[in-house]
């Protein structure tokens, strides 16, 4: 009986510490990143990447809720077991990852000059190529922003129904949580992003 309670625990620990330090699974709140991402979809976010690299333009990525959002963050509510108890079922499954992060994609980077005109994006001047949207997406026009040394400028996909650095403004680095990798539900769609 010993044996099991401490199995039990350290195979809890270690799914603790994947969660936390390693990756983790995000839930898709709503249709801001259609077609890629649909409501419902599971994605596994890579809390490693950008430890290896700075993000890319295309990058998915999760970050915090922008401060202009006005989100509730969850992290620095409640005590501290009942956040580590709330982030262990997340990371066995047991409970529904927090919404208080946004995932869209990035489009500008640090230093560049983004701008939405004649229902295209630029940046630094130049049209940027979007592959990644479907051929009747139109964006929506924005004033040229132009991004400090740690700021990315983000967008959902789903260009008229997103809330994103149109509406926010650009977001820093420092509240990436990570990168999309994969889709893993459902499993029929299952992808590399």
């Amino acid at each position: 009986m010993i044996e099991l309670v401490v199995l039990v625990v350290l195979a809890a620990m270690i799914a603790y510490g994947l969660r936390t330090f390693v990756a983790q699974a995000f839930s898709i709140p709503s249709a801001s990143m259609f077609p890629q991402l649909e409501v419902g979809d599971r994605v596994i976010v890579s809390k490693l990447a950008y430890d290896l690299h700075d993000p890319n333009r295309g990058d998915i990525v999760v970050f915090d809720c922008p401060p202009a959002v006005g989100c509730a963050t969850g992290e620095a509510q409640g005590p501290l077991l009942g956040r580590w108890l709330g982030g262990l079922l997340e990371a066995v499954g047991l409970r529904q990852p927090s919404t208080e992060e946004y995932i869209k994609r990035v489009v500008g980077l640090p230093g560049e000059t983004v701008e939405g005109r004649e229902g295209e994006v630029y940046v630094d001047g130049r049209r940027l190529v979007e592959p990644y949207l479907p051929a009747s997406a139109v964006t929506s026009d924005f004033d040229p922003a132009t991004l400090d040394e740690d700021e990315l400028w983000v967008m959902g996909d789903n260009r008229s129904n997103s809330s994103d650095s149109r509406s926010f403004g650009s977001i820093d680095v420092d509240t990436v949580v990570g990168r999309a990798t994969l889709r893993v539900w459902p499993p029929l769609r299952t992808a590399f992003l």
